[in-house]
């Protein structure tokens, strides 16, 4: 059964193509952020484990329902690394930074999910497709409150 939802294949595809992005971001920053949950050492061991717990968690959930969004809109969600390493821009941390540098590579990070999260709406907008606009607003504002949180801690 064909898919009818107001919007065309080709807005779609479009669409998608936006949203798998957003979703490699999302989920790189996950592994980034659990990772630094993991390996976070230092005065602030604490507060940081705790806080990373929670973002990672938040990051999951949210992976789930950007790739859920693609496959609303009949397009195939990327789900293997190699995938979300060629479609991302976060770049990865092999090593085990100080804690000064895993927040501000994180601030990093979900600085450019915004970006990313911007390209998706303008997208979604222009093809009227405004339950995806909607999604990634939500997601939009968390990237930025997130951002705004970890940035705090360096100052």
């Amino acid at each position: 059964m064909g898919i009818s939802i107001g919007i065309a294949k080709k807005d779609r595809e479009q669409i998608g193509q936006h949203l798998s992005k957003l979703l490699a971001d999302t989920y790189s920053l996950y592994l980034k952020t659990h990772s630094f949950h993991w390996n976070i050492t230092g005065p602030h061991f604490n507060s940081l484990h705790t806080m990373f717990e929670t973002q990672y968690n938040e990051l999951w959930l949210a992976a789930d329902e950007v790739a859920e969004r693609i496959r609303t809109l009949d397009v195939f969600a990327p789900g293997s690394y190699s995938q979300f390493g060629k479609l991302t821009t976060i770049k990865e941390e092999s090593g085990v930074p100080d804690w000064k540098e895993m927040v501000s590579q994180l601030v990093e990070g979900h600085e450019i999910a915004a970006h990313t999260a911007r390209e998706v709406i303008k997208a979604a907008d222009a093809a009227g497709d405004e339950g995806t606009a909607d999604m990634v607003t939500g997601r939009l504002k968390e990237h930025e409150k997130t951002a705004w949180m970890l940035r705090s801690l360096l100052k």
